[in-house]
């Protein structure tokens, strides 16, 4: 399901892929509209699953942040993101993933980090565990 959440470049928001076509994709919005709409191969698409966040000795994928999120918010975050002082929202992410990279991670990110995972638990889009490997036992 992750796989195919992805956003969209000069648009807010997330969508969801339904299909692809000749030098385009097929888009729902995760929203309460769930508009569709066709987005072409000159936007700039990016997967959620290929989205990581940067700390000082990795790359955190973006589903497991947004895991550790869940776990301590256990819903939809509860603040507004646009009411609170960027002091805050650093502090809050600093408590989420402490040693995330404070040069390279900017306030920004962290805003938009927030609203996806506002949008995904809105949706009750919240399975952000990573899919178990199936492994075949071979005799």
């Amino acid at each position: 399901m992750f796989e195919t959440i992805l956003t969209i470049s000069g648009k807010p928001g997330l969508y969801r892929m339904l299909s692809r076509g000749n030098n385009m994709f097929i888009v729902e919005a995760i929203d309460a509209t769930h508009k569709r709409q066709p987005v072409y191969n000159s936007d700039k698409i990016v997967l959620l699953d290929d989205i990581a966040i940067y700390t000082d000795t990795e790359e955190i994928p973006l589903r497991k942040v947004f895991e550790l999120i869940y776990e301590k918010a256990a819903g939809v975050l509860p603040f507004n993101i646009k009411e609170t002082t960027p002091e805050e929202l650093t502090e809050h992410f600093a408590g989420i993933l402490p040693d995330y990279d404070r040069e390279r991670v900017y306030l920004t990110h962290i805003k938009k980090i927030y609203s996806w995972y506002n949008i995904l638990v809105a949706n009750e889009i919240t399975d952000f565990k990573e899919p178990e490997e199936e492994t075949t036992e071979e005799a």
